[in-house]
């Protein structure tokens, strides 16, 4: 389960999101599961069991779900909806970034074995006032203005960005005008995940690592 924590921290920066080992282990269970089913390694049936094991889990949370191959990007979507049981959103999360990315064909099943999956839960968003006031490789950002928004989890700082530079990604992926963050009508928010994740095909059953 999720430990309450409260929305924001100092100068209003959002808080750590946590969820224990055992939602831990049952989300990234079934993030595996419904990767093996997307990619048609695994019957469809088999998500049942995994979506009934992770409904224990009973937070509600957007997500994302990785997978990567040697490091490089194989898949990445995520199901914003603060308001959903997380493990409905892990599960749909899994199936698209598999089979749905607009960026890369479907996985198949021969790639299983060379990829890894990480999800990612998020905390709530807070809006700052600064745009520039959020702590690189440790909060996300969001940019959002006339009904658009783009978002960038905060590991993406691991590619050697500054924050200019990811808010400007983050407005494109908006379909926003450069440099679109900069302007009073638009917001920025930041948010902090809980990251965890392991091989996409389990090699035991023993816990997540982080």
């Amino acid at each position: 389960m999720a430990r309450d924590l409260p929305p924001t921290g100092d100068a209003g920066l959002p808080r750590p999101v946590a969820v224990d080992d055992v939602a831990r282990a049952q989300l990234l269970r079934l993030a595996r599961t419904a990767v093996g089913v997307a990619s048609r390694a695994e019957p469809s049936g088999s998500l049942n069991a995994a979506m009934h094991e992770a409904s224990a889990t009973e937070l509600c949370a957007s997500a994302f779900v990785t997978l990567t191959q040697d490091g490089e990007l194989r898949g990445c979507m995520g199901i914003l909806d603060p308001d959903r049981p997380v493990h409905d959103a892990v599960a749909e999360a899994a199936a698209c970034a598999t089979r749905t990315d607009p960026r890369f064909r479907p996985v198949t099943p021969d790639e299983l074995p060379r990829l890894h999956l990480d999800v990612s839960i998020l905390g709530p968003m807070v809006p700052l006032a600064d745009p520039l006031a959020w702590r690189l490789g440790v909060d996300g950002v969001v940019v959002q203005m006339g009904g658009r928004r783009g978002l960038l989890l905060p590991e993406v700082a691991d590619e050697g960005l500054d924050h200019v530079r990811m808010l400007d990604i983050a407005t494109r992926k908006a379909g926003l005008p450069s440099g679109a963050w900069r302007d009073p009508a638009a917001r920025v928010l930041a948010f902090r995940t809980d990251r965890f994740g392991g091989p996409a095909i389990a090699p035991d059953e023993s816990a997540p690592t982080t």
